[in-house]
């Protein structure tokens, strides 16, 4: 085998690894997208949940729901005048 054909021999090995690190390098990039579009999807159906959980919060915690279950099932009541003790 002359020089120039181990010279071309080692081109052409060179060329194959090339071309095989090149669509290693496409598919992995594809693979990470998806998983990147993935957990993106992931995050905007918790941030969609996430402002649910907060007007359910806001709801439970109105000043008259909260009054009303102290009334209602709590069996609380307003003290009189005379059972307050103001501390200064």
């Amino acid at each position: 085998m002359t020089a120039r054909a181990a010279t071309v021999a080692v081109l052409a090995l060179l060329v194959a690894v090339s071309a095989v690190s090149v669509i290693y390098s496409k598919h992995e990039s594809r693979r990470l997208f998806s998983l990147l579009e993935q957990e993106n999807r992931t995050r905007d159906a918790l941030d969609a949940e996430w402002g649910m959980l907060q007007l359910e919060q806001a709801a439970w915690a109105t000043h008259g729901r909260v009054e009303r279950v102290a009334r209602e099932e709590l069996d609380m009541k307003l003290p009189d005048r005379d059972e307050v003790n103001v501390l200064r």
